[in-house]
């Protein structure tokens, strides 16, 4: 009989190993390598062993700075075998946040690439507290015990792994700082598991399937779901630049089912397809999150993909996900105007695992939770959520989770996204940008995603970001355009006299009187579709003076 109070994230992948073992459970198409689901259960026993053997053990957080790779994977499940807590920080996020990051977190051991252990030896990363190296794809001269010599050394046939409950801290998952300072949300083996049964359930995802994930965090979800990972040859921190052969060629020749891509992939690949007249076949749905996607990026991605497929959107943060999520069909036959006429972005109806409630807007933090905070339908506040799949709190940043999180006096934890939006009659909600974002005027307040959906339907505009100038109560609000680099784009005089006829015909728009071009928005590095409108507002500013 299976104890149930046991929960580890590891099992999903030998329970896969055992029904379907010589199914491939990675591809590295660039490489011409795959690694089945038997191997990859096997090798990652043995690197659990390995692990042990040099003293990492249950509850050691790990550092782990490794490319999408096999062994990125086996030594993961490894971790979560093993019961030690990997911790996850993009490296994007640049050489002094990686190294706050990693004094935040105080790893005892450091798992990378020659690369990364060069940088941790000549910038210090995590010198107090890292006592254990391993090096992968590299020799003992870069300073730490050879991966090759840990399988060596530690083989075994089957390695028990740890028997963790659903709270025991899983692994830590540093957010992209894309909204501030990148940090530490704690995700428990329970977490994890939800988000995995959640997943499941609510794409309708089965064994046998394959997989194209454009962001390695999500690539470690497919063994877990019993689906093949393709793995494209991309540059992972610049989606928006993919190469769309990189992404169409192997999703052809592979019969690819799924598929995640940040909307600035979905852009970039669309616009190549339709170019081309190149179709999809074999996707059943394609998976899009890190920021809203245009309906005209959905329309056009759509056009590649068979009847039956669809385009969903999930809604969620590295805090809680899923929380909610909508498809291409709803949005294209009603949501997506709406958006265009002011009334924000669709977000869908909450997942069955999820509740959400809208409450007032604060920067402060909400002391206990009461059922009076939420607000009525159509009324704008703070999205906040509570479920399995929420995180409960950041690693060793007390005022962080105060700030962010409201104790329920009935049990469990409520998350405030730090997002705002209303909810409908029909359940759905509706996302109207990032709190922080905001901008308070003499004649009140203005959310971003409301006001930029209107000048995004100019057709001459990609993208528009609101930022406001001044100190909150009496800001100006300005308008940031990136305009269609399509030749045939109109003089910017005459897009902005347009423009500005255009905000005049909706209340909470008529007051914007500028409007600044900018040749590309600063933006996020892990899905390139976040808009750095803190930057923008800072440019701005310095054209406006």
């Amino acid at each position: 009989m299976i104890n149930t109070d046991i929960v580890n994230i590891s099992r999903p992948l030998t329970e896969m190993a055992r029904l379907q073992p010589d199914t491939p459970a990675i591809i590295f198409p660039s490489k011409g390598c795959s690694v089945t689901f038997r191997e990859l259960d096997q090798d990652s026993d043995c690197i659990a062993a390995g692990l042990g053997s040099i003293g990492i053990v249950r509850g050691m957080r790990v550092a782990l700075l490794v490319p999408p790779s096999p062994e990125l994977f086996s030594v993961t499940f490894a971790l979560f075998k093993v019961g030690a807590v990997p911790v996850f920080i993009d490296p994007g996020i640049g050489a002094r946040n990686m190294k706050r990051c990693l004094a935040e977190a105080e790893p005892e051991a450091f798992i990378g690439i020659p690369k990364a252990h060069l940088a941790r030896r000549i910038l210090g990363w995590g010198r107090k507290s890292i006592r254990i190296t391993v090096v992968i794809a590299g020799g003992a001269i870069w300073g730490g015990v050879p991966l090759d010599e840990l399988r060596r050394t530690a083989s075994v046939s089957v390695f028990n792994a740890a028997q963790t409950g659903p709270d025991d801290v899983a692994a830590i998952l540093f957010t992209s700082g894309s909204t501030g300072p990148p940090k530490g949300a704690i995700y428990s083996h329970g977490t994890f598991t939800a988000q995995v049964d959640t997943l499941r359930e609510l794409y309708d995802i089965r064994p046998g399937e394959v997989d194209l994930p454009t962001f390695p965090l999500f690539a470690l979800f497919a063994p877990a779901l019993g689906m093949t990972a393709l793995i494209p040859q991309m540059d992972f921190t610049r989606p928006g630049t993919v190469d769309p052969q990189q992404i169409i060629g192997p999703a052809t020749t592979y019969s690819v089912t799924t598929m995640f891509g940040s909307p600035a992939l979905l852009n970039r690949v669309g616009r190549y397809a339709a170019a081309h007249a190149i179709t999809l076949p074999s996707v059943k749905r394609v998976i899009s999150a890190g920021a809203p996607v245009p309906a005209a990026v959905l329309a056009r991605f759509a056009a590649m993909l068979p009847e039956d497929a669809e385009i969903f959107t999930p809604y969620g943060a590295t805090e809680a996900l899923p929380v909610s999520s909508i498809g291409s069909r709803e949005v294209l036959a009603e949501t997506g105007a709406m958006t265009g006429e002011g009334h924000g972005v669709c977000i869908g109806r909450p997942v069955n695992s999820i509740t959400i409630a809208i409450i007032p807007i604060t920067d402060t933090p909400v002391g206990i939770w009461s059922d009076d905070l939420a607000l009525p339908l159509w009324e704008v506040g703070e999205i906040t959520v509570r479920g399995p799949q929420v995180s409960t709190a950041y690693l060793n940043r007390p005022e962080a989770t105060k700030l962010a999180k409201i104790p329920d006096p009935s049990g469990g934890i409520w998350h405030r996204m730090g997002d705002v939006g209303y909810r409908d009659s029909s359940g759905r909600i509706w996302f109207c940008g990032r709190k922080a974002h905001r901008v308070i005027t003499s004649r009140g307040t203005l959310f971003t995603i409301p006001v930029e959906g209107i000048f995004n339907t100019h057709p001459a505009v990609f993208r528009t970001a609101l930022v406001g100038l001044g100190e909150a109560g009496s800001q100006q609000p300005v308008l940031c355009v990136e305009l269609e680099t399509k030749a045939g784009t109109p003089p910017q005089e005459l897009i902005r006299s347009e423009l500005l006829e255009l905000g005049s015909r909706y209340p909470h728009t008529k007051n914007i009187r500028q409007i600044l071009f900018h040749p590309a928005f600063p933006v996020d590095i892990r899905h390139n579709a976040k808009i750095f409108r803190e930057k923008l507002a800072v440019w701005a500013a310095g054209k406006i003076a």
